[in-house]
Formats: structure tokens, sequence, C-alpha cells
């Protein structure tokens, strides 16, 4: 058998419990190549550090990693430890107070024992990522792949051209060579905003949806970069529906700002001290009406007759009378 030192030996027996809980006692002995009796002395160390290694005997005997004791040290893989990272990011600045400043504490003392290649990672990740007003929502069952997510982040510090494959929302897949700009974190998503060197304009896509992104060897070139979190916005607002309304508001822009976050509507650009907003928002009818009829301001439909109809409509059901007259 190959001699290892204790240390050693007890790091491979917990990183086999993390990958596994449950393990027969021949099965550990295999892998790590020491007799019976030394597996004993072994789970009795990891107990008297604090693992909760629980034992069976008999002929499906075995060991487990159960729960309770005091909490042991974690064993991360560099994915996971980057994954904590941004997942403790997002809970410090979306988190209520207490909630918060545990996270920042957690924060700290994890990226004080990053490796340098990793934290180099995570430092790549935090500049190239805008974060916006964050609304937790359902998942669509969708996951985004770590490895993608920091392959993005690399070329556009880097300025790399990427190419990849790209699955749109109705399931078809195209190729895309694109010069990436900037990462948006948004809800339970991560977009990439990237010029689209085949359609020659700014283009966002979901990351979940993009594939292994290859390195083209060639550098993007300079060029005036949109707002990247106004184009997602407008995006996940209003472009990804059939049904658009421009709706005009008797208050002013910072009214409309405080009761409508940028992902429901885009505001248009209007006049220095205006007393009216204008915005565009996106949504099927029914949804439309009440979220309207829900603002604590009045509103006027520009556009289109179908959302006037829906808003007369609703107003009617609202008093108890009778539909209007057909438009």
């Amino acid at each position: 058998m190959t001699t290892i030192d204790t240390p050693a030996r007890l790091l491979r027996l917990l990183v086999l419990f993390s990958a596994r809980p449950t393990w027969s006692a021949g099965e550990l002995t295999t892998r790590l190549e020491v007799t019976t009796r030394t597996l004993r002395r072994d789970v009795t160390r990891l107990r008297d550090l604090g693992y909760p290694i629980e034992s069976t005997t008999g002929r499906h005997g075995g060991y487990a990693l159960g729960a309770g004791g005091r909490l042991p040290p974690l064993l991360l893989d560099d994915d996971e430890a980057v994954a904590v990272t941004i997942g403790l990011r997002e809970l410090s600045g979306t988190a209520d107070p207490t909630l918060g400043e545990a996270a920042v504490a957690a924060l700290t003392k994890l990226v004080q024992v990053l490796p340098s290649a990793l934290r180099e990672r995570v430092d790549t990740l935090g500049e190239m990522t805008i974060r916006m007003h964050r609304t937790h929502g359902p998942g669509d069952g969708q996951v985004t792949d770590v490895g993608v997510l920091m392959a993005l982040a690399r070329a556009a510090r880097r300025s790399d051209r990427l190419r990849f494959a790209y699955r749109t929302g109705d399931d078809r897949t195209s190729r895309r060579h694109v010069e990436p700009h900037r990462l948006v974190s948004l809800r339970n998503r991560w977009y990439l905003v990237a010029f689209d060197l085949d359609r020659d304009d700014w283009r966002t896509f979901r990351v979940d949806r993009v594939g292994p992104p290859v390195v083209t060897g060639f550098k993007g070139v300079e060029r005036a970069a949109p707002d990247a979190a106004a184009l997602v916005a407008e995006g996940v607002a209003v472009r990804v529906y059939e049904l658009q309304a421009r709706i005009r508001f008797p208050v002013p822009r910072e009214v409309v700002e405080r009761e409508i976050p940028p992902t429901i509507a885009v505001i248009e650009p209007g006049r220095r001290q205006a007393t009216s907003t204008t915005v565009v928002m996106g949504g099927d009818l029914d949804w439309l009406g009440r979220y309207l009829s829900g603002l604590p301001f009045p509103f006027e439909v520009l556009d289109s007759d179908d959302i006037r109809r829906e808003v007369a409509l609703l107003a009617h059901r609202l008093l108890g009378h009778p539909p209007p007259p057909t438009f």
C-alpha cells in the first residue's frame, strides 16, 4: 500500500464524504488504500475534530456523515468557492441589515483565504458586473454555469472577441460572434451585454443560454458603449413582449422612478423640470391594466387602443358599471 501521511489521508477522507455522505468500510479502505484498523482510527480523529461521522455494523454497515455537531471546515472546489463568493456579495447588498452584515463578515473571511488565482477570478467578475434592482422571483429551472460566467467576465476585461452557441427563448440555436462589454446581474439571472459583430449592433444575452465560449484570438475594437444596465432593463421591460404601450403620467420623472422599477418600464427622455413623464412598458393586456390601476397617480394611455379598452373595462368592473361601448 502507498504510504500517505495522516493529515493528507484525513483530507482525502473528508473529500470522499463531501462527494457522497455514505460509504461502506470496504469502499473507503479501497479508496484510501489503508487497513480497516487505520480507517477506524481516522474516523475517530475526524470525530474528535467535530465531524459528526456515524457508523453502522453488519453486512450493510459503513460510515455516514451525519448532521449536527460543531461546524467543521468546508472543502470547496474552485467553482464552488467562486459561486459562494458571488452569492455572499449579492446577499450583502440586498438583504436586511442583520443578514447583510453577516454576509459581509463571511465574505471577508472567504476572500482572505482564497488562493491568488481564485481571488483574481472573483475580482474580474466584480469589476465586469453591474448589479441592478433585485426583485426575486421564481426561476425557470435554468442554471448559470459558473465556468461560462467567468469566461465571459475575463473576455470582457481583456477585450477578447468570442464565439459561442446561443439558445433563444423559442429554443432555436445560432452561432454568435461578439465583443463582450459587461455582465448585468438582475433578479435571478445574469445577462451579457456585447456588440454582435454579425448583426452590427449591441445585444443582450442570457448567460444561462450561452454555450461554452471560445476566444478567437482577436481583440475588440474601441467603440461607444451603451448603458449596459439600461439596455438589459429595456429588454426585460419592453422588447421581450409583443404588446407594448406608451403611458404618460402627470408627475415629474423622479416620482415615477420611485414607484416603477426599470425592469417594468423604460422612461423616455424629457425636458428638465418637466411636470409629466412618458414611459414605455410591455406585457399582456390583463397585467398592464391591473398594474396601471394600482399606481398612486393618474395616467394617460397614449397608445395602443387595446390598452385603452382594457383599462376602460377594468374601471367599469371595479365600479360595478356595465361594460363601455366598443371603441
